[in-house]
């Protein structure tokens, strides 16, 4: 099985935990316990994409 691009994998991995990130924040948002700024979406997103990251290799 073929491994492929690592750059590819990365971008992967940030465009997916973007768009999680976002539902994630909103959903808190919409609840009241956080507010949706881009400074929670791109500490939510480095989160998951650094968790996704450790958990995978």
């Amino acid at each position: 099985m073929a491994k492929g691009d690592p750059r590819v994998h990365l971008v992967m991995n940030l465009v997916l935990s973007l768009v999680y990130s976002l539902v994630v924040v909103w959903g808190l948002s919409f609840l009241g316990f956080l507010e949706f700024t881009l400074q929670n979406v791109a500490i939510a997103t480095l989160v998951i994409a650094a968790l996704t990251f450790v958990v995978v290799r």
